[in-house]
């Protein structure tokens, strides 16, 4: 890709305190990879040969980044990770009968 391709994707990065959405339209797969690569703070939801209005509910998840909020996806099983706090339990029905490890034993 030219300098100004590479520019323009450097200006849209740097230039708003925002990331709500954003769209690149190309034919070339080169052109789309660098540019969703470039963008990947710029948009919270970033469409590819498509408007970047109007997300359909239940369908698209929607939300963006920097001063447009914290990148929840409203609509999607991913908000529901703003709302857990994820823990492992571990639980053993066995009797313990050594605390030891195998690279503890100094004859290994």
């Amino acid at each position: 890709m030219g300098k100004d391709f590479e520019a323009t994707l450097k200006l849209c990065d740097e230039t708003s305190p925002y990331a709500l959405t954003g769209a690149i339209w190309a034919r070339e797969r080169y052109a789309v990879a660098q540019a969703s690569e470039a963008l990947r703070h710029s948009a919270g939801n970033f469409y590819i040969n498509d408007k970047c209005t109007g997300s359909i509910v239940g369908q698209q998840p929607f939300g963006g980044a920097r001063g447009s909020g914290t990148n929840d996806k409203s609509g999607s099983f991913l908000n529901l990770l703003r709302w857990v706090s994820a823990r492992s339990i571990k639980e053993t029905f066995l009797p313990v009968d050594t605390i030891k490890y195998p690279h503890m034993n100094p004859g290994n």
